[in-house]
């Protein structure tokens, strides 16, 4: 049974029953913030150029590189025309026309959140909005756009990388659609930052079209949430902090797919094939993916979330009246702290709403069980793990009155190729492997790529289970029943784990592991001691085993990314050299060997989290050479 937390709409039911090409030529009349009449781009562009802020810094520009103001303005505007979108209802019609019969063809049923349609279109009539969409696909900011003409709301202006600018005929149309391009990185390029900021303060200070942008950062390979970037959220928020608007309305959305297009493409990037390139040929070249079934999408709206609320009692805006509002200012270390804090509730909030197919529970059974589990006994654990998802708060998809045979056979069935299944025993299996005789490096490569596909919808569920499971684990260690005891060991790994996982600074993220596997019947936590139950072993070693694979990741990294280690019976040294590949065939030779079985240890995501925690806890130190 889904958790009723809204109900859902499939808009893919109407498709199918109409024409594409009415809907695309529809009347579209979306209501604005406040009834204002669209701002056209050239207009937009005019108001950011002559805006006293960029003013201010082609000034600061011209009187430290010495060039005359007109060129750095000439510069600022060739920037604006490379960055700037260009919103034209024909484009708009064109992909409503051609991804309607996509979405059509990838998908059973894309479902949305009706609710959550409804708060969205309240929001936009009150204050600005800023769309804050989960990433996990290209397909994300595609069926975001189509979703919003859909349901008659304005197109959001969409904040996109440079890659896609480069693709012939596309980048264009996407110009056309809503996006506009930023790169990937611009360091200290003050005027760049300069017209990027003031471009999307114009559009949010007058309120022109909801902006979009992916807190994330870029698509989660894993299927992980990945740590906040907070320079946009920054940009976004800064109007409020400095009085030029009332409010703004953060709308977190969580997208979730039963089968991921991308899928073997992630699996094989983490294991250091390179991305491909974003081309038009390509995307012609990925026109297969129409004859797959991918199954089921969700799009669940959340509630707006009111920056003026967020920041009341931990943002003292009088420090911005300190200066003219055109002078720019670097945000304060509280100013940071906010951000940081923010960007990562915004984040639990997107996991939180994400809608689980049974596939994740299945997939996570798999994983633990390597050498594969009969139908029957595939069927019983996935339903006792049902109820264990539930019970922790899942927001979980499950068939009405469908017996929980059949529906592990559906998904099974759906994940074909991920599987094998033989006199109804069921395991992973090794997909794309050659007809000749394989090495044994080749056949290592071979089922890490089914190991990481399987792992990237485990992935989609580990915020259910994330903080019992470090409470297990830190039971496990710990060797011992004193509350005191468990709690430091929990809070080790906390430190470990937080750029693995969205960990919120300062949450009680200890007493929610407890109180969850009380009310499970799982623990009893008494003053001075914590005890597990009769019952609870099956559930402790589970949610361990949730766990292992990172742990085991970390504990091969030390030995994998040390190219040139010295030491003084003090401290260790980790020269970095090509660390992405010399950790990837470290791993993959002690993979080969047979000395290790945990395939996602070749994650080049896992080794980079690793380190990162190596060094925030000084176990390791970086040096330059």
């Amino acid at each position: 049974m889904l958790k009723k937390r809204d109900d859902f709409e499939d808009i893919l039911e109407e498709r199918r029953r109409s024409s594409d090409l009415r809907y695309a030529l529809r009347c579209y009349t979306p209501t604005l913030y406040r009834g204002l009449v669209p701002c056209k781009a050239s207009m937009l562009k005019s108001i950011v150029l002559q805006s006293d802020h960029l003013q201010y810094v082609i000034k600061q520009v011209s009187s430290e590189s010495g060039e005359s103001t007109e060129g750095v303005s000439e510069e600022a505007s060739l920037i604006l025309d490379e960055m700037a979108h260009c919103l034209q209802l024909s484009t708009i019609r064109f992909f409503a026309f051609t991804l309607s019969k996509a979405f059509k063809r990838l998908f059973r049923s894309v479902c949305v959140n009706e609710e959550g349609i409804q708060r969205l279109q309240q929001a936009v009539q009150e204050h600005p909005v800023v769309l804050l969409p989960s990433h996990r696909s290209y397909m994300d900011f595609l069926m975001m756009s189509y979703l919003l003409y859909t349901y008659d709301l304005p197109l959001p202006v969409i904040a996109a990388g440079m890659d896609f600018m480069s693709m012939k005929f596309v980048g264009e149309m996407l110009r056309m659609s809503g996006a506009f391009f930023i790169r990937r990185s611009f360091g200290g390029d003050k005027l760049y930052w300069a017209v990027f900021s003031e471009y999307v303060k114009t559009m949010l200070r007058n309120g022109y079209a909801p902006i979009e942008f992916f807190l994330e950062g870029t698509r989660s390979r894993t299927c992980k949430s990945l740590t906040p970037k907070t320079g946009l959220l920054n940009i976004v928020m800064e109007p409020f902090f400095k009085g030029e608007l009332f409010d703004v309305n953060l709308v977190p959305v969580s997208i979730s797919y039963e089968r991921i297009l991308e899928e073997s493409l992630y699996a094989r990037e983490l294991l250091g094939i390179p991305k491909p390139k974003e081309s038009t040929s390509g995307l012609l070249k990925a026109r297969r993916v129409l004859s797959e079934d991918y199954g089921s999408m969700y799009v669940y709206f959340g509630h707006p979330v009111s920056v003026r609320s967020l920041a009341e009692g931990k943002i003292n805006r009088s420090q911005y009246n300190l200066l003219p509002r055109y002078i720019p200012q670097k945000p304060s270390a509280d100013t940071h702290e906010f951000l940081s804090d923010a960007a990562f509730r915004l984040v639990r909030i997107q996991e939180e709403n994400m809608v689980l197919k049974p596939w994740v529970l299945i997939a996570t059974l798999l994983l633990q069980n390597p050498d594969g589990l009969d139908l029957s006994s595939l069927a019983e654990q996935t339903d006792w793990l049902r109820h264990l998802a539930l019970a922790f708060g899942a927001f979980l998809d499950w068939p009405d009155h469908e017996a929980c045979s059949e529906v592990v056979s559906c998904s099974l069935a759906l994940h074909r190729h991920l599987l094998s299944v033989s006199a109804g025993h069921v395991q992973l299996s090794v997909t794309d492997v050659p007809q000749v005789e394989t090495t044994p490096e080749e056949a290592v490569f071979h089922q890490a790529v089914v190991v990481l596909s399987c792992a990237s919808y485990r992935n989609q569920i580990l915020h259910v289970f994330l903080r019992p499971a470090l409470l297990a684990m830190a039971m496990q260690s710990a060797n011992s029943n004193r509350k005191d005891d468990v709690y430091n060991g929990f809070n080790f790994l906390r430190k470990v784990f937080s750029n693995e996982f969205i960990l919120c600074p300062g949450d009680s993220d200890f007493e929610e592991a407890c109180y969850l596997l009380m009310k499970r019947g799982v623990l009893q936590v008494l003053e001075h001691e914590i005890v597990m139950s009769a019952s609870g072993h099956s559930t402790l070693a589970f949610l361990s085993s949730v766990l292992d694979p990172f742990l085991q990741g970390y504990q091969v990294t030390p030995h994998t990314q040390c190219v040139a280690v010295f030491s003084d019976h003090k401290r260790l040294i980790l020269l970095r050299f090509e660390m992405s590949i010399f950790c990837f065939l470290c791993a993959f030779v002690i993979m080969a060997s047979g000395r290790l079985k945990c395939y996602e240890a070749l994650s080049s995501d896992l080794q980079k989290n690793a380190l990162a925690a190596f060094l925030r806890l000084k176990a390791v130190r970086k040096v330059k050479v």
